[in-house]
């Protein structure tokens, strides 16, 4: 392992050629920034806020130009804007005195953060020429959503499940992933990714970074971090994604997801000992990787789960000398993912959370309630309906015993929130306050996804839309395609 630190501190601090000045800003472009920024934002240790920067006139504005000009010509990223401060907000029902029952929030300078916009405006067009970012990475990517991610996951077990094969699949969970970003090895890394000029901005934006603990009025001394990609930061997860972007992936047969830190890996063949052979293969190869760069996974807290239709498992498999726990249902970036695919899980437990969210807001949209229809509508829309509809472009294709489930639960919101009489017609309810049902819904939220998946820029998202000439579609309502046909 000395030898291996040896050979990365030779190549960071090697020479390297002479590339192209970053191209400066402008007081257009750094105005265009600010006035973007939200004035709800907290602000950091020097107390800017957003709003303060956006009524600054245009001579400071200048000013700031030509720091950030500054900034880009020397390679020198200042001091004051690499200090974080952690403020300690408490978890609800934990007893104070336990260092656990505090959820730490990291506040940089606004100033920082604005630069790195800027900055990040110019690296992206050169991560994506270069294609640095590895496409089974859906995480901090425009046009990326966790339901796309999630899609192809799915699509792999379903075509398992149409072809009677084992599905092997494991679900990683990373430890403190952001945290543990090893500074010398996202540096070597980026060595050869980026121009020298991006590369030593980078390394100066990296070193010496420090940290400050703030309790009530409290604060602690400033601390060096050692390793960790700026959390609340704007570059961030982009470098996150750039230290992981070779985490190993050699056999075509296993489908390999990542969503940040999220990551899961399938493998599917007829003989259930193959499969979990297959997926073993790759868990050696990301252990491996995993300890190289410094990185801690809990076998204890991720998930293997067999998917198939047919009696018995997949063999266990490890992730480095402890064995997975193996279990019928995972919960998977916010869908629960059940071992035949049916979806009951996942709609029984949005039923429960949906219906815990409108007792506490019964007292808002309930029948004595003295709001507005219009304005308890709006309250429902917000804050109780997106719980049951995230991912419905999936799980729609469930059993309609399923769906009516969902659809049982919105009828009795409509009608205490209408008022309507006990002998109301569910349909009428509906009509009359323009809501559509469960499977309007699914018909809405799949055209409009299948429309987006067709222009989508990664190609793995825009294979999800080509039909498999061998698949026989034994199994339509797993089928996303046909769900309009279905309803």
């Amino acid at each position: 392992m000395m030898e291996f630190e040896k050979e990365i501190d030779q190549v960071i601090n090697s020479d390297q050629q002479l590339s192209p000045p970053i191209k400066l800003v402008t007081p257009n472009e750094l105005h265009r920034t600010i006035m973007k920024l939200s004035n709800k934002k907290a602000p950091g240790f020097d107390l800017i806020t957003g709003e303060i920067l956006k009524h600054l006139p245009r001579k400071p504005v200048v000013f700031l130009t030509m720091l950030f000009n500054a900034v880009f010509r020397i390679q020198y990223y200042p001091k004051l804007w690499k200090v974080s401060q952690i403020c300690m907000t408490p978890k609800d029902g934990k007893p104070p005195t336990d260092p656990g029952s505090y959820r730490p929030i990291s506040l940089l300078p606004l100033l920082s953060k604005v630069f790195e916009k800027v900055f990040l405006r110019r690296l992206k067009p050169i991560l994506d020429e270069e294609k640095v970012i590895p496409d089974h990475q859906f995480g901090f990517r425009e046009e990326h959503s966790t339901v796309e991610q999630i899609h192809r996951i799915v699509e792999k077990i379903r075509l398992s499940l149409e072809k009677k094969e084992y599905c092997s699949a494991a679900f990683l969970d990373i430890q403190q992933a952001f945290d543990r970003v090893w500074h010398k090895g996202l540096l070597f890394k980026m060595k050869n990714l980026v121009p020298n000029s991006f590369f030593m901005v980078l390394k100066s934006y990296l070193h010496g970074r420090k940290f400050q603990v703030k309790i009530g009025e409290t604060t602690s001394k400033l601390y060096e971090i050692q390793a960790s990609v700026p959390q609340g930061s704007v570059l961030g997860p982009v470098l996150y994604s750039i230290y992981t972007a070779d985490l190993p992936c050699k056999d075509d047969d296993v489908v390999m997801a990542t969503y940040a830190d999220d990551t899961a890996c399938l493998s599917s063949n007829k003989d259930p000992i193959l499969a979990s052979q297959k997926l073993q293969a790759q868990l050696d190869d990301i252990d491996v990787w995993l300890q190289k760069w410094r990185i801690k996974s809990s076998a204890t807290k991720s998930v293997h789960v067999t998917f198939t239709l047919r009696k018995g498992d997949c063999p266990p498999v490890n992730l480095g000398r402890e064995q997975l726990p193996h279990k019928n249902c995972v919960k998977y970036l916010g869908l629960r993912l059940d071992r035949r695919l049916t979806w009951a899980e996942h709609i029984k437990a949005k039923k429960t959370e949906a219906n815990l969210q409108y007792q506490k807001l019964n007292w808002l949209i309930g029948r004595q309630s003295p709001l507005s229809l219009n304005n308890k509508l709006l309250v429902y829309k917000c804050t109780i309906k997106p719980i049951w509809t995230y991912g419905i472009q999936l799980w729609g294709s469930a059993s309609n015993s399923n769906l009516e489930i969902l659809q049982r639960f919105q009828n009795k919101v409509l009608r205490d929130i209408s008022g309507a009489t006990w002998y109301t017609r569910n349909a009428e309810i509906h009509e009359y306050l323009g809501m559509p049902t469960v499977k309007e819904e699914i018909c809405s939220y799949s055209s409009k996804y299948q429309d987006r998946l067709q222009g989508h820029t990664n190609k793995l998202a825009r294979d999800l839309l080509m039909s498999d000439p061998e698949d026989t579609r034994r199994l339509k309502r797993w089928h996303i395609l046909s769900l309009s046909d279905r309803i």
